[in-house]
Formats: structure tokens, sequence, C-alpha cells
């Protein structure tokens, strides 16, 4: 008995020592990141490497591609310290890794500076799927039980093209779910952390230290890429050059975590590690089929465009892709762990994706409903640009104003408007007065946004009194956000007004702004009459 508890006590501190040696080499990697990255900005700006606004894009400045750095300078990293950190362990049965890193690493550069075509992108990808198999020795020999009652499938001789198959599909899933600021990165860094547990539970200790070290150097992009306070936009991309090399770390990694005798999970848990990329690239792809398009053909039917068309600002989007990647990795893991048979995760794995698929099929009828959900979850609308007050008498415009007032934090620029509604239609009502505080600085800032969310729920509860005025955010009306016109059933008119709004004017009575700490037309003032300016 005493000789067991020894054995358990130096057992559990060889395993603190290896956590310990994993947060520090975790703690290094993402140092090491930053400051590639920060370097790589020094390249792109004397190489011109940057991606502009335009076409199907979303952002409206230009932003370097060196992301990549980041993480390829962890690869290769990984291979310099690990022996430092670990002394019993190496990575050497994995330096094959670095052939087809650098590989691919050096190919999305060269997309992202002359733009290739995808024909030579893929035969690339191909040989470097090729280098895995020959070189590192990582190849897709069987796709596990897939069926009730029969073996697990065996690839035989399939097994070097299924292996580049496989690769391909995942490098460019990455590249595909990187639309939005930090959504790739973030699904990612999900994705590798999760594997992490997985191997280190099973005692792979090589794809351990290089899963920790590829979290260290998302993590260094992801300061660059996310969006935080401080940081209102992307400061980089991650370009093909970062989306291209992960997707291979991840097919290597997937591959060789589940493929032979002492593989740590099975094949069907590696699609539940990669759930979200993976369903939405396949269901964009077979959307694209099945209205007659190329499935290469670039589109803004993405699940995050849909999300972002439905208003939600990038940093809801950013955090519904994280939990939903999370909870589908933990069902993938909870059936390897509790021995769930593998054509049963399967069947549910197909089940998942094909309700995503019949979601995302009909884009007029999910995003009303993502509008909705928005709406019940009380999320602050990514469309927002101000805050609008209505209706009440004009007779009332001071009190308002105070209320209003003295709800806005004063953290933000911003112009309060009154109008007065003139409808010479017979029973127009007493209550033509409203108001609007405009925030033009409030596009694309998710932040900013946020504080208008805030000052809205504090004007509401200031009003709680009087039910029959409405607070809520503004939207501004455009043909992106208007319901009529976005994402309307193909052959339907969808630019028809559900009621005749002829005979309805409006005129402005008071407008006071306030803009760097200066107010001009001071509400106190000026609305004790509230003349028309």
């Amino acid at each position: 008995m005493v000789a067991l508890q020894r054995l358990d006590s130096e057992c559990s501190a060889v395993s603190l020592e290896v956590v310990v040696e994993l947060v520090v080499l975790g703690a290094v990697c993402l140092l090491i990141s930053g400051v590639a990255i920060r370097l790589g900005l020094v390249f792109a700006d004397h190489f011109g490497i940057a991606d502009r606004p335009g076409g199907h894009k979303q952002h409206h400045a230009v932003t370097p591609f060196v992301g990549g750095f980041g993480v390829i300078s962890v690869v290769v990293a990984a291979f310099l310290l690990v022996e430092s950190f670990f002394q019993s362990f190496s990575l050497r049965p994995l330096q094959g890794i670095l052939l087809g890193a650098l590989t691919l690493f050096l190919t999305g550069l060269a997309d992202d500076i002359w733009h290739l075509s995808f024909k030579p992108r893929f035969v690339i990808q191909a040989l470097a799927a090729l280098s895995m198999v020959y070189s590192g020795g990582v190849e897709l020999v069987s796709l596990g039980q897939l069926l009730p009652g029969l073996a697990a499938v065996e690839l035989g001789s399939l097994a070097v093209p299924f292996t580049i198959f496989a690769t391909i599909g995942l490098i460019n899933a990455v590249n595909m779910i990187d639309g939005i600021d930090g959504l790739s990165g973030s699904v990612s860094l999900v994705s590798l952390a999760l594997a992490a547990v997985v191997a280190h539970s099973a005692g792979n200790v090589a794809c351990t230290v290089l899963l920790v070290a590829l979290i260290g150097g998302v993590a260094g992009f992801l300061y660059y890429n996310l969006r935080y306070p401080g940081n209102g936009r992307a400061r980089v991309f991650l370009g093909d050059n970062g989306s291209m090399l992960l997707g291979f770390l991840f097919a290597w990694l997937f591959i060789a975590l589940s493929q032979g005798k002492s593989a740590a999970m099975t094949p069907v848990t590696a699609l539940w590690l990669f759930a979200l990329p993976l369903m939405d690239t396949v269901g964009v792809m077979l959307r694209r089929i099945w209205l007659g398009k190329s499935p290469f053909q670039p589109d803004r039917h993405h699940l995050h465009h849909l999300l972002v068309r439905a208003g939600f600002r990038v940093c809801d989007v950013v955090a519904f892709a994280v939990l939903s990647q999370v909870a589908l990795g933990l069902v993938g893991i909870a059936g390897l762990w509790l021995g769930v048979p593998e054509w049963v995760m399967f069947a549910i794995f197909l089940l998942v994706f094909a309700g995503y698929f019949l979601v995302i099929l009909r884009p007029w009828r999910l995003v009303p409903t993502l509008r909705r959900l928005g709406r019940a979850l009380h999320l602050p609308s990514g469309d927002a640009r101000g805050i609008f007050v209505g209706y009440f008498e004009q007779d009332k415009c001071l009190e308002l104003l105070d209320v209003v007032c003295a709800g806005l934090t004063g953290s933000y620029d911003y112009q309060i408007q009154l109008y007065r509604v003139d409808d010479r239609r017979q029973g127009a009502r007493r209550r033509n007065v409203y108001c609007v505080v405009l925030v033009p600085a409030g596009s694309g800032n998710d932040q900013l946004i946020g504080r208008i969310h805030s000052d809205t729920n504090a004007i509401r509860r200031r009003l709680t009194g009087d039910t029959a005025v409405e607070v809520r955010l503004f939207i501004q009306r455009s043909s992106a956000n208007d319901r009529r016109v976005a994402y309307s059933r193909p052959g339907v008119k969808a630019n028809q007004r559900r009621a005749d709004r002829r005979g309805v004017g409006r005129t402005l009575i008071y407008s006071m702004e306030r803009t760097r700490g200066r107010v001009y037309r001071d509400p106190v003032a000026c609305a004790t009459t509230v003349t028309p300016v």
C-alpha cells in the first residue's frame, strides 16, 4: 500500500511538472507569435501584402496579411524549444511536418501577393499531403466503424488519395471560415484546445506539445485580429499564408491522433472537433452546386455572413461560433470517453449537418429568424446608428430631452434631433414628436454599439412610467438591412411597403450636437420653446 501511494505521488508530480512546462511553452510561443507578426507588418508594408476593400469583402481599411508569420514561427520554435522543456521527449518523429508547413506558408504568401488560381494551389496542397504520408508517416488508413454490425472501413490502396482529399478539405475549410475579424482564429483556438485535451489524456506527448505551441501561436495572432476594447478592428488578417498553414496542421494532427493502434481518438471524433468549419464549408459548396454555380465561386452565404446580415455584431458572431464549436467538440469528446459506438456518433453528426444544411439553404427565411433571435436575446444590432425615443406630445419635449441627456453616458459624440410628424391623413395621433440620438461613428464599432445599447437601456429604465413611449436602437434604413430587400425569396418582389405612407411628412424642430466635449445648442436653453431650426 505504501509503495502504491508513493507511485501515485510520483505520477502526480510528473503530471503537474508536465502541465507547468506546457503552460510555459504556450506562453513563450504566444510571445514569439506576437513578435513575428509585428516584424511581419514591416515586411508587408514593404512588399504591399495587404487586403484591400472591395467586392464581397466587408472591411473598409487596408489590412496586412501576416497572420501566418505568427503560426509558422511557433512551428519552427516548437522543434527548437521542445528539448529545453521536455528533456525526456522529442519531436523528431514529427520533424517531417516542417517541409509541408513551410511549403504551404510560402504558397499562401505567394497567393496573397500574386493571387494564384485555385489549380496550382490544389496541386501544391496535394504535394504537401504527399509529404505528410511519405516524409512524416502520417496516413489516413481507416475511417472507423461507420455502419452498425460492420467492421471498421479500411481504405487500403485508397489511403493516399483519401489523405490528399482530407488534407485539401481541411485547408480550404479554414480558408473559407476566415471571413470576419477574429472568427477563424477563435474557432481554430477552440479546436486546438479540445484536441490538446484529447492528446494529453491519451498520453501522446509529441502531439500535445505541438498543439500547445500552436495554441500560443494562434493566441498571439488573435491579439492583433480579435476585436476587444482598445482594438476596434483587426490590425492583421490571417491571409492564405496562415489559413493554408493552419489547415495543413489540423490535417496532420487529426490524422496522427486518429490512426494506428495507439490512436488517441476515433476518426469520427475528429469530425466533431472541427465540426463548424467543416459543416459551413461543405454546406455552402453544396448550396452553390444546388443553384447551378461553381462550388468555388465566392459569395456571402456563409453562416457568419448571414449572422452579420441579420444584425449581429462581429464580436457576437465570433462568440456564437466559439460557443457552437465548443458544444460540438464536447459532444465528440463525450462520445469518445463514454465509449459510444462510432457509427452512432457518425449518424448523429450527419443529422446535425443535415439540419444545418436545411437551415442555410434558404437564407431569406433564416435571416429574419436570426433577427428575431437577436432581439429575443437582447443583443445590440450591428446596424445601430443611435437611439430612437418616440412618440410623445410636443409640450413634453423639455422633459423628454432631460431624460434622454441624463441617460447618455457622454462617452461618445452624438447629435440629438427632434422631429414632428406631419400626418395629413384623417385621425392623425396627438403624440407626433420623436427624438433620434445619432452616432455617426457607430458603424462597425462593436464596443461603441455596446455603449449605445447600454444607454438605450438606461433611457428605457428612466421612462418606465410612460409605457406609450418606445425606446429602441435606431437602425438607419438601407437596402443592406431592410428586410423587404435583403434576402427576399427569389422571384418575389421585396420592395413593397406594408402600408401606404403618402401624406406623412416630418419636420425637424430641434437639433443639438455634442462633439469633442463641447455642446452646441444647449437643450436646457433651447428646449423651453422648441422652435423649428
